[in-house]
């Protein structure tokens, strides 16, 4: 919430003022050049450049370029299931808060249910966490969606194992869980058996929010027109 309108006296007389870079079109032309330099962008299929370039640039980390792994059609199909107005089912709010809304071609919904009523009693009766319960509720809505997991990795396993049992079929699957417990294995799983979806995700713990989100912008827009 605001606390007022910026005050005169609050600005930082240039004498005072730090260096660094404020303006937000070389801050962003600087960081995406950077992410293509040091993490070798041109050595990537032409489809898959603006989906892994706006991953590296979301977690800072270069390296992840060599640990991520995906279907052959995963950038192309993807971004037809948006541009037809795909629902976007994501296992947290942390996800859906990093999707930027004016990016999305169709006006898709962002979906979370993670805290519907019903997500309780339900963990409880499958005996899972709410993470995995709420996967459930996604039944109405998941066919040719994207389906973007950046934080439970229960939820990723979750939703293999409903696949397994004939859940309608999402177009693709950005498995992007973080943690320690389950989130190597979940995505172990995805890639070893992604139950005809295409999808991509990163070998081992690391993952997050900011990832699962960040491929959902790339997916929608590509990369800002300053780095084009």
């Amino acid at each position: 919430m605001s606390s007022g309108s910026l005050k005169i006296d609050k600005i930082v007389p240039k004498e005072k003022q730090l260096i660094y870079e404020r303006d937000p079109k070389n801050i962003y032309a600087k960081s995406f050049k950077t992410v293509q330099n040091e993490g070798k962008i041109e050595t990537v299929p032409l489809t898959l450049r603006p989906l892994i370039t706006r991953l590296i640039h979301s977690c800072g980390m270069p390296d992840i370029k060599d640990r991520l792994v995906y279907s052959d059609n995963i950038s192309i199909n993807a971004s037809k299931a948006l541009k037809a107005g795909a629902n976007i089912l994501c296992d947290c709010e942390m996800v859906s808060s990093g999707i930027i809304r004016r990016y999305l071609p169709a006006s898709n919904k962002v979906i979370v249910t993670l805290n519907d009523p019903e997500v309780i009693e339900g963990a409880q009766l499958i005996g899972n966490t709410r993470s995995a319960a709420a996967v459930q509720l996604w039944e109405p809505f998941i066919e040719g969606a994207v389906v973007a997991i950046g934080n439970a990795p229960t939820a990723l396993f979750h939703l293999l194992e409903l696949l397994d049992l004939g859940f309608p079929k999402p177009a693709c699957i950005l498995g992007f869980p973080v943690g320690f417990v389950g989130a190597m294995e979940s995505k172990l799983e995805l890639e070893l058996n992604p139950r005809a979806c295409e999808f991509i995700t990163l070998k081992g713990r690391r993952g997050g929010s900011a990832m699962a989100s960040a491929a959902v912008n790339a997916l929608a827009a590509g990369l800002p027109e300053v780095v084009k």
